[in-house]
Parts: structure tokens; sequence; C-alpha cells
């Protein structure tokens, strides 16, 4: 019910924890805004802690505003209350939302719309002067500008607006940076190398060209995500170290398609076949270690990594070509 009720408040560049909305979606929008807005700077914001620092006095303010009913406001009030579980013993706090509750996403939601969204639509129609775009999904936000001035006039107003509702931008992780068709000249004039980089939901947005030498957005897999998933594959391998071939393929194979089906965005080619490579080589040290001379030839190995590894394919299309992107 509460789902159904804020579905119909909530903005259109929120999309984290929605139904019907995705990453590839947010990654859309923010695609698009990037190439088809006059942005120049974008602002990389991350809320230090986020959802331990929910104040529940304020959800529950929140939540009276568009809820008439006392009893959901009871219930949402107890459960709040309820604390955590921490090695066995329950701790209490007016901060913060339980991690795992089915409500906690719908919460976290809640809270920035009020917080966050509604403030920024405001600001955008009533302060800027230039282009400004927004994408949120859940805690992780990103705001482009067409103007340096706008954007650190936004992040001040910001900080004083999150400070009202116990929230914090982190000190180091919030960046502004020069991004967009004209960053490359503009600080290869002032002697400041290639424009800077920012993350967003698993990729690393890079500024760069399309044949036809064109601005474009390059997405590629953040490195450490990739270490991190290759180094989960290595545990794995070497706890299924005897486990029938056939069985370890089949589950490689749903890795590597999982991957790709996640991070086979347009220009990602190399990051995804970079993957399923290094997977294949995994398994290779891992059938090798089996063996009883320690080696394995690896005409065989070629065999089983085509066999059960699928190929490195594109599974996304270019965002501006996307039927329904929800902007």
């Amino acid at each position: 019910m509460l789902h159904a009720i804020y579905e119909a408040d909530f903005l259109g560049f929120s999309y984290g924890f929605r139904p019907g909305r995705n990453p590839h979606q947010a990654l859309d929008a923010l695609y698009a805004g990037l190439l088809t807005r006059k942005v120049n700077w974008v602002l990389d914001l991350d809320i230090r802690g986020f959802f331990d620092a929910i104040d529940h006095g304020w959800v529950v303010k929140f939540i009276e505003h568009r809820i008439a009913d006392r009893r959901v406001v009871r219930l949402i009030q107890k459960w709040l209350n309820a604390g955590v579980s921490e090695d066995g013993t329950r701790r209490w706090s007016e901060m913060g939302t339980p991690q795992g509750g089915s409500i906690s996403p719908l919460l976290a939601n809640v809270y920035l719309h009020y917080a966050f969204d509604l403030w920024v639509q405001r600001w955008r129609r009533t302060q800027a002067q230039g282009d400004v775009i927004v994408v949120r999904y859940a805690d992780d936000i990103i705001v482009g500008f067409q103007h340096r001035a706008e954007a650190e006039r936004f992040l001040g107003e910001l900080r004083v607006r999150f400070a009202k509702f116990g929230l914090e931008l982190h000190p180091e992780k919030t960046r502004l940076l020069e991004f967009g068709p004209y960053a490359a000249e503009r600080r290869h004039r002032a002697g400041k190398g290639k424009p800077e980089t920012f993350n967003f939901l698993g990729f690393t947005h890079i500024c760069g060209k399309k044949r036809s030498g064109r601005f474009t957005v390059v997405r590629q897999t953040i490195r450490e995500r990739l270490q991190a998933k290759l180094s989960e594959v290595k545990a794995e391998l070497r706890r299924r170290l005897h486990d029938p071939i056939p069985q370890v393929g089949a589950w490689l194979g749903a890795v590597v398609r999982g991957h790709a089906q996640y991070y086979g965005v347009p220009m990602n080619g190399p990051a995804i076949a970079l993957f399923r490579f290094r997977v294949g080589w995994l398994w290779h040290r891992a059938l090798a270690r089996r063996s009883q001379t320690g080696q394995l030839p690896w005409e065989r190995m070629r065999r089983l990594v085509e066999r059960w590894l699928p190929p490195a394919r594109i599974c996304h299309p270019y965002p501006l070509r996307r039927l329904g992107v929800v902007t």
C-alpha cells in the first residue's frame, strides 16, 4: 500500500528501490543527460553513512505528512523503535533504519524525497540559470551543471539543507569535477591533464570520443569491482576444487553470463572480455592443481572454456536508442 501511495509522489530522476525501475535506467538517464544537455561540471555526491544517519523523528513527520491513517504511522514507529540485533544483543537507537528490513528501502526513499528531491527540483526551477541534470539511485547521487559557479553555490546550500535533516556529505568522497565535451580541451590548455572520471552504479564514467570525433561518455567496469569479483571466483574455485567439471563449468558460465548482462554496455567490451579470460585462467589454474602432473594442456582448456563460458557480448543498446528510458 505504501509503495503505491509514494510512487505517485516520487520524482522522475529517482530510480532506486522502485518497482519497474533498475540501475540501467538510471545509467541511461545519466548518459542521455550528459550528451543532450549543456553539462560542463559534475557533482558526485556521497552522503556519509546515510542509512545509519536517518533520523526517526523526521521519518515520522514525513510519513504523517502523506499518510492520514494513524495505525500505519504507529506501526512504522514501532518498527523503527524495534532496534537491531548485534552479536546476540539488541541495540536501540533514534537514528538509522534496521538493515535488511523490507520497508527500509522505501523509508530511505521517502527521507531523500523530502530532504533532497523536492528541494533540488525547486532549486533547479527557481535558482539555476544554466542546464542542471539530476540522477539519484538510493543514496548515490549525480548532479550535472552548465556553470561552475552554480555548482559551487548548489553544493554550499545543499550542505546546509542536509544538516537540517541530520545528513552530512562526505568531505573527501564528494567531488566537483570538470566533465563534458569541452573538458579535455580546457584542461589541456590549463596544463591539468586528462579530465577526471567518476563512478556510478558499478561503472567508471570517462570523457571520450566516437570514431567521428564527437564527444561521448565511455562507461567501463570499475576496476576494483572487477578485481573483487575475480577474487570471489578464485575463492569459490578452491572450495569446488574436486567437484565434477560440468558442475563447475555450469556455475562459471552463470557467473560470466550474469557479469555480461550487467556490465555489457556499449564501449565496455574489452572489460567484459577481460573478465571472461581471467575466469578461464583461474579455472585453468584450479584444474591444474587437480592433475597429478600439475599441468593441463591449454588445447583441452580452450575446449572447456568454449564449451562452458559464454562469449563476452554487449547486452545493452546505446542509451539514446533504448526505448522507454525514464528521464
